[in-house]
């Protein structure tokens, strides 16, 4: 990538009163990471990044395969370890996957409160989480019975029910047909909206980006290229010229020819 082509730190650049920046003022900080060096073997994969995610932040983490997402996500939920460098994240964060991860033997109520203790409460919190992911009419079904996009709805709740401070989100929408994803951006992008956890999520689809971030970070040669607000009114209209544009800056981050959109106030 071009230097000339990367967005300076956010710190550096003028931010608009209503800006996302803005609006995080004043949110805890729920993730902190300081001079995060990571390799495998002599290749570094993460050399000396510093990050924070606020909460109700909702990032997203893009670039092509073998940039290091799945290593800092790794990082995030305590399976990989730092050379050096500090990594602070809450105690309670959750992680939904590509794959739902159900376990068949249980009904699908069983599977959001699966790892919580059997009490009255926990199955009250279950049953709300599968009325806000639509599913409460599916608490006594098999997972076996459920369509690949209900089956996320399901992760989704279970995640939901264990009520994160930091959601992480591994590419969940990869494996779905295209309306089924829209509608789970959707679903998810209301969710966040109510619980307010913050979020980080991996993907390589800069459409997803566009229509769910607050802010979008670009990994290049273990550093973030990129590091951007998007300040677009919600819900976000992927044809709106301004989504537009911000979808050909980052495919232009990602090989295609255009440069970032400038902050204006």
């Amino acid at each position: 990538m071009s230097p000339e082509a990367a967005l300076p730190p956010l710190s550096t650049r003028t931010q608009s009163p209503v800006s996302a920046t803005a609006r995080r003022e004043g949110e805890p900080v729920a993730v902190s990471i300081t001079g995060l060096h990571k390799k495998f073997g002599d290749k570094v994969v993460l050399d000396e990044i510093d990050l924070e995610i606020r909460r109700g932040e909702f990032v997203v983490l893009l670039g092509p395969s073998g940039t290091g997402k799945t290593t800092l996500l790794r990082l995030l939920t305590g399976l990989e370890k730092p050379d050096s460098g500090e990594v602070l994240v809450p105690s309670r964060r959750t992680t939904v996957y590509q794959e739902p991860r159900l376990i068949p033997s249980k009904r699908v109520l069983g599977n959001v409160a699966v790892g919580q203790r059997r009490t009255g409460e926990t199955k009250e919190r279950a049953t709300r989480a599968l009325a806000e992911v639509n599913l409460a009419g599916k608490a006594r079904q098999w997972p076996a019975t459920l369509s690949g996009g209900e089956a996320q709805r399901v992760a989704l709740a279970r995640a939901l029910v264990r009520e994160p401070e930091l959601l992480l989100l591994d590419e969940p929408f990869a494996a779905l047909d295209a309306l089924t994803r829209l509608q789970m951006q959707d679903l998810v992008g209301d969710l966040v909206a109510r619980h307010r956890p913050a979020v980080l999520l991996v993907t390589h689809d800069v459409d997803e980006a566009v229509r769910l971030a607050d802010r979008v970070l670009i990994l290049d040669k273990g550093r973030f290229a990129v590091d951007t607000d998007i300040d677009l009114a919600r819900p976000r209209d992927r044809t709106d010229p301004e989504s537009l544009r911000y979808r050909a800056a980052f495919l232009a981050e990602l090989g295609v020819g255009r440069t970032l959109p400038t902050t204006t106030t």
